[in-house]
């Protein structure tokens, strides 16, 4: 598998779309077609995460309706693990094996704002790589928090819908106080 620096210098930087966009409340699109089309987009998501400084990034958030996300992302051990998953399937632990973990949470489609939200801290994440070859992933740490919220993404939720209304509030408040900074391509147009 390439490194996300190799994908990125294939690629090229897009905007990200924000929560109030329709594209990120609408279910993903199965990718079904593994050809240079999810090829050349895998490559400007990479482009894209690297940067907006991200760890994860879903198709709708480059306003792709393909069930898509790219990571370059630490697990629990601090292991830097990177990838491409596309159509995929999120197993979370139940019963003793499920603790959740209430770290702050970001998204790059909406900058500049993080809350705490409790996620399990381990997660099983299997589907397809861009060549549509099995891939499954033992999640833990960030990267497990990561593999949730990129598929939230894909099933048309954002992190926000997670969150109480005051946690949420809070978060919009932080949203606009730091909206000055990003510009509306951002980040084609770098972080002000």
């Amino acid at each position: 598998m390439a490194t996300p620096q190799e994908w990125a210098a294939k690629g090229r930087i897009l905007r990200t779309t924000r929560w109030d966009e329709p594209v990120m409340h609408t279910p993903t699109r199965p990718v079904t077609d593994f050809g240079p089309e999810l090829h050349q987009l895998v490559a400007d998501m990479f482009a894209t995460m690297i940067a907006a400084d991200g760890v994860g990034l879903a198709g709708p958030q480059v306003d792709a309706d393909l069930a898509v996300f790219t990571f370059c992302c630490p697990d629990g051990n601090d292991r830097i693990r990177h990838g491409v998953v596309c159509n995929p399937m999120v197993t979370l632990p139940e019963g003793r094996d499920r603790h959740l973990d209430a770290t702050e949470e970001g998204c790059l489609s909406w900058p500049g704002s993080y809350q705490p939200l409790a996620r399990p801290d381990k997660a099983v994440c299997e589907g397809v790589d861009e060549n549509g070859n099995p891939v499954r992933i033992e999640a833990t740490g960030l990267l497990a928090r990561c593999v949730q919220h990129e598929t939230d993404h894909l099933n048309g939720t954002v992190f926000g819908d997670r969150l109480s209304k005051r946690s949420r509030k809070l978060l919009d408040e932080q949203k606009q106080a730091h909206a000055h900074l990003y510009p509306d391509d951002w980040p084609i147009t770098p972080k002000g």
